[in-house]
């Protein structure tokens, strides 16, 4: 059987990729049929199953286009990881090793998602515009969001990639630091910075930060502004009120990545009960878009201490509040 497919209003090189690079690793999933392509026009030469199969599979990789910036290599893998990916575009219900791979690092550092919730991560930003990561310290939330977002931002999915948090003091004093404000608020956005400059070589991320391709800032920078075509990153999130949370989820723009951060049990507002995330996130969690994922104790990643640590101190928590 020979079928000619005519892709009609879209440019050919958003599915196809340049130089037939998306093309040919699509057609490679279908080693019984022959696949060619010309213009807007991709000609097949096959049985009636595959050629069906492919128009199938294809429509669905179109749809996915229609839903972001580009595509890639992984949207592309996403179509043949699932079960059933007719039911759901971009549903990876299953992802292969080399997937859990979210992007080579400075001296070739392999960045991947090793824990159970950390890959959890990564499934659900194929399909989600706003993600809310939430758990302990040392599970990965915060590394796991940057990494996804310096891969978007290799894969030109998006245009800036935009990092903050809320400018609240850990106990310390901001004001007491010296210099200018840039100076205080550094050290507190450095965990970010520590972050980037593992995936990104120095020079290049020193380039990306003096021309705005890549923004940390904290949270009060965001009001006013419109993100489009950003990969946004609110971090320690737990230190947020409920207006502020507000406020920073209707700064999304089209074409706009936003991932949340934050333990709620590492408050640092002087009234906990501040704290807008927990309700923020009942507020929005069924809105179809939105995913949350829960780290737990499992997904620590730091020293093992860190779990007996965490142990601990809930262990002395719970005590107090029987008391």
């Amino acid at each position: 059987m020979n079928k000619t497919i005519t892709l009609q209003e879209i440019d050919p090189i958003e599915i196809l990729g340049v130089n037939n690079k998306l093309f040919d690793q699509f057609k490679s999933y279908f080693p019984q049929l022959k696949a060619t392509s010309r213009g807007n026009e991709i000609f097949l030469v096959g049985g009636d199953e595959q050629i069906a199969l492919f128009e199938d599979k294809l429509n669905l990789l179109i749809n996915k286009r229609m839903s972001k910036m580009s595509l890639n290599s992984y949207d592309v893998e996403s179509l043949f990881e699932t079960a059933d990916a007719s039911k759901e575009v971009g549903k990876v219900d299953m992802l292969s090793n080399s997937e859990y791979i979210i992007v080579y690092g400075n001296d070739g550092k392999c960045v991947k998602a090793r824990t159970p919730n950390q890959k959890r991560l990564v499934k659900e930003y194929y399909d989600n515009d706003l993600i809310f990561a939430l758990g302990p310290a040392g599970t990965g939330k915060t590394y796991t969001a940057i990494a996804l977002a310096v891969r978007a931002l290799k894969n030109r999915e998006v245009k800036r990639l935009i990092l903050t948090r809320p400018a609240v003091e850990a106990g310390e004093r901001l004001g007491f630091l010296p210099g200018d404000l840039k100076d205080k608020l550094d050290p507190y956005l450095q965990p970010l910075y520590d972050a980037l400059q593992d995936m990104i070589p120095a020079k290049k991320l020193q380039a990306f930060m003096e021309d705005g391709t890549i923004q940390i800032a904290p949270l009060a920078y965001m009001r006013g502004r419109t993100l489009d075509k950003a990969f946004v990153i609110l971090d320690e999130a737990q230190n947020t009120s409920l207006g502020q949370l507000k406020m920073f989820l209707t700064r999304m723009g089209n074409d706009a990545k936003f991932i949340v951060t934050g333990d709620a049990t590492q408050i640092d507002l002087p009234h906990k009960s501040d704290s807008g995330l927990v309700r923020g996130v009942e507020l929005v969690k069924d809105i179809r878009g939105i995913a949350v994922v829960n780290f737990t104790k499992e997904d620590i990643v730091r020293h093992p201490l860190v779990t007996k640590i965490i142990d601990a101190f809930e262990k002395e928590k719970k005590e107090g509040q029987e008391d």
